[in-house]
């Protein structure tokens, strides 16, 4: 088990999720402590060394993992490298009736300032009637995941079965990922860090800012899952990617009848049973080209149950 201190050069980001060459190979149990570029490529200095949309690091290769594995991923720290980010300020269009539309300004990029130590951002010039908002941060990962499934170079601006642009906000420290694995080495890539996001992405960004992580992997060998899972203190949950937004609501509550099956032992009418009563949906990412929908479980429920071992 050991622990990788990964400086990214350059050449060691992509802006699509594929079979990219490795920047570096690892084990189960390996600790990478690295960066992340914003979505624009500018890093903790203010250098550009990089261009967006959404540079990822990586991808790191994982000794062992072959397709229909799940690479599982803890997020083990995750905070902002910088005092400033930057976000945009209108409502996307997709996200209020058409004839509102025309009532949408048009505004330019904002900065923001972010204070680390006290974990606030402010607007870095009082928007009026905002004149004293201050926003907690918390900080999460806009887009990560695997290599694409079926041999694709999959863009960050948008996500799939692999995971990808799915904006989150509980992909954050502490959050458990999972991921299906369809390369060998599974091919991990990360970035696009936000220190806060609404619900949705609705204005088509967080507050965009560089981050320093650390993650540690593990593998579970034969495996098979069909979308990204994750799992946190107070919940389990499960991620659908497609568009329109009823499709990706389908792909992740089948997933999550597939886990209640392989960890529970619940057949389709015990999980419809549970699900109908106790089901909780949350909203990833509605501005990109694939929508985000999120299946959750809470853990009061999940602890009546019998869990498999």
């Amino acid at each position: 088990m050991a622990i990788h201190h990964f400086t990214p050069d350059p050449g060691c980001y992509r802006n699509t999720m594929g079979a990219h060459p490795p920047v570096l190979t690892i084990a189960p149990g390996d600790a990478v402590v690295t960066t992340m570029v914003d979505a624009r490529g500018y890093d903790k200095d203010g250098s550009r060394p990089t261009a967006g949309p959404n540079p990822q690091t990586g991808p790191f290769f994982i000794e062992g993992a072959e397709p229909g594995d799940t690479l599982v991923v803890h997020i083990d720290r995750l905070w902002p490298n910088r005092p400033t980010g930057w976000s945009s300020t209108v409502l996307a269009e997709n996200v209020v009736d058409p004839e509102f539309v025309r009532n949408l300004p048009e505004l330019p990029v904002i900065d923001w300032n972010v204070d680390l130590e006290a974990g606030t951002a402010a607007p870095a010039v009082p928007i009026p009637g905002l004149e004293t908002l201050v926003l907690p941060v918390e900080p999460m990962i806009g887009c990560f995941g695997v290599a694409a499934k079926g041999g694709q170079f999959i863009s960050t601006a948008t996500s799939a079965e692999h995971g990808g642009n799915m904006d989150y906000r509980g992909f954050a420290q502490g959050t458990t990922a999972y991921f299906p694995v369809f390369e060998p080495g599974a091919l991990f890539h990360l970035g696009d860090g936000h220190a806060t996001q609404g619900d949705g992405e609705i204005t088509g960004t967080g507050i965009e800012i560089s981050m320093d992580v650390q993650f540690t992997v593990e593998l579970r060998k034969g495996q098979t899952i069909a979308w990204p899972r994750g799992e946190r203190e107070g919940d389990i949950f499960t991620a659908g990617n497609a568009r329109p937004l009823d499709q990706a609501l389908q792909h992740a509550t089948t997933e999550m009848v597939r886990w209640l099956a392989t960890d529970y032992g619940l057949d389709a009418v015990a999980a419809s049973a549970l699900l109908g009563q106790c089901v909780e949906y949350d909203v990833g990412n509605v501005y990109d080209p694939a929508y985000t929908m999120i299946c959750k479980v809470p853990r009061r429920i999940l602890a009546q149950l019998t869990k498999l071992s």
